[in-house]
C-alpha cells in the first residue's frame, strides 16, 4: 500500500454537516460506494492535445509524471482520494515564458468506459497567453479528474472545462494558484454525466491577480449536478468575479455553493459572486448558497447574490408574437440565458466552438 493510499484510508468519512458534502455525500460519488476502499481497477483515460483546428500544439510541453503535489490545501477526503488513485497517472502541461498563439488548445479526455482517473497539471510561463479547452466526452462508469495549476507572472489563461460525458459519475477537483499580475478566465460548461460532484478552488495569494469564474450548465432528466466554488483572497489588490448560470429541466437537481474568503491583509480586494437558476419544469430543483468570510476591512467591494425562477412569460409571449412556437421561444430564451456567461469564456472562435459543443443538449431540456 502506498503512502497516498494510507493517507486517504486514515481519514474519516466526511459528515453531511460539512459544507462541501451537504447535498452530495462522499459515499454517493465514491467509485464503488464504499468509502473505506480504494479500487484497484482504475484506468487512465486517453489524453490528446491539439489546436482548435486539429493541428499539433507546437511549443507546448506535455509529460507523464508519477505524482504532482496539489498547490494548496482543499478538502482532505477528495484531495487525498484523487491523489491516491492518480498516483502514476499525472500529466504536466507547461506553457513556456512569453508563449502566445491565436489558436486555442483542445485537451480531449476520453474515458475507457469503466473506472478512470487522471491528474492534469497546467503551468503557464511568465507573460504567456493561452486558451485551453478541456473536453470530456464518451462513456464512463466513474471518472475522477484532479486538475491543478499555477500561473506565471503577468500571464493570461483562459481555462474552460467542458463535460459532454454520456453518462456515469464525474468527480472533479480543481486547485489553481494565480501568480502576480496574472489573469485567469475559468469556465465550466456542463451538459453530461448523470452525477457530478465538483470541488473548484482558486488561491489569489499574489498581488494584482485577477480571476473571472463563469458557469453555463444544463441539468436535465435525472441529472444531479453539485458544484462548489471557493475563492480565497490572500494578497492585496486582487480581483474576482463569479457568475454561475444553470438551466434545470426534467427531474434534475442542481446545487451551486460558493465560498468567498477575504483574509486579513488582502487590502483593496474586490470580489463578488452571483448564482442564477432557470427552472424549466415543476420537478426540477435548484439550490444556490453563496457565502462570504471577510476578515479585512479595507476592501473595494464584496458582494453575493442568488436568483431562481422560471422562463419569463412576457419574453416568451414576445417571441411567440413574432412567429416562434412555444417550444422554440423557450429554447431561444434558455440559449440566451446560458449564453450570457458562455460568451465571456473566450473569443469568437471559442464561443462558436462552445455553442457547437452543447447545442444538442438544449433539445428537450425541459422534459
Amino acid at each position: 500500500m502506498s503512502a497516498l493510499e494510507e493517507a486517504y484510508l486514515s481519514l474519516e468519512e466526511p459528515p453531511r454537516s460539512d459544507h462541501l458534502w451537504r447535498y452530495t455525500p462522499w459515499k454517493r460519488v465514491h467509485p464503488t460506494g464504499d468509502p473505506s476502499e480504494i479500487p484497484d481497477e482504475i484506468s487512465t483515460p486517453q489524453i490528446e492535445l491539439s489546436t482548435i483546428n486539429g493541428e499539433e500544439a507546437s511549443g507546448i510541453s506535455i509529460e507523464m509524471e508519477n505524482a504532482i503535489s496539489i498547490p494548496f490545501e482543499g478538502s482532505p477526503v477528495s484531495n487525498s482520494f484523487l491523489s491516491a488513485v492518480t498516483d502514476g497517472k499525472a500529466i504536466r502541461i507547461s506553457i513556456p515564458d512569453n508563449w502566445r498563439s491565436e489558436n486555442p488548445l483542445i485537451l480531449d479526455v476520453k474515458p475507457t468506459g469503466r473506472l478512470d482517473a487522471v491528474h492534469i497539471h497546467i503551468e503557464t510561463g511568465k507573460f504567456s497567453e493561452a486558451t485551453i479547452l478541456t473536453r470530456v466526452q464518451g462513456s464512463s462508469k466513474w471518472l475522477g479528474i484532479l486538475r491543478t495549476g499555477q500561473t506565471g507572472v503577468g500571464s493570461f489563461l483562459q481555462d474552460v472545462f467542458v463535460n459532454k460525458a454520456h453518462d456515469g459519475n464525474l468527480m472533479r477537483v480543481d486547485a489553481l494558484r494565480l501568480g502576480r499580475d496574472s489573469s485567469v478566465t475559468a469556465g465550466t460548461v456542463s451538459a453530461g454525466s448523470t452525477w457530478t460532484k465538483a470541488d473548484i478552488r482558486y488561491l489569489l495569494d499574489s498581488p494584482g491577480s485577477n480571476l473571472n469564474v463563469l458557469g453555463s450548465l444544463l441539468s436535465a432528466g435525472q441529472m444531479h449536478l453539485d458544484h462548489h466554488i471557493e475563492i480565497s483572497h490572500i494578497a492585496p489588490n486582487t480581483y474576482s468575479r463569479l457568475g454561475w448560470h444553470t438551466a434545470c429541466g426534467g427531474n434534475s437537481t442542481s446545487v451551486g455553493t460558493g465560498m468567498l474568503r477575504i483574509e486579513k491583509g488582502a487590502r483593496q480586494a474586490d470580489a463578488g459572486q452571483l448564482f442564477h437558476n432557470l427552472l424549466l419544469s415543476e420537478k426540477a430543483k435548484a439550490n444556490s448558497i453563496p457565502e462570504l468570510e471577510v476578515e479585512e476591512n479595507d476592501v473595494v467591494g464584496c458582494g453575493h447574490g442568488t436568483a431562481n425562477g422560471p422562463v419569463d412569460e412576457d419574453q416568451r409571449f414576445y417571441l411567440m408574437a413574432r412567429g416562434l412556437t412555444e417550444q422554440e421561444a423557450e429554447d431561444a430564451l434558455v440559449a440566451a440565458f446560458l449564453n450570457s456567461t458562455l460568451s465571456q469564456m473566450g473569443n469568437e472562435d471559442v464561443h462558436a466552438w462552445l455553442i457547437d459543443a452543447v447545442e444538442d443538449a438544449l433539445v428537450g431540456l425541459s422534459t
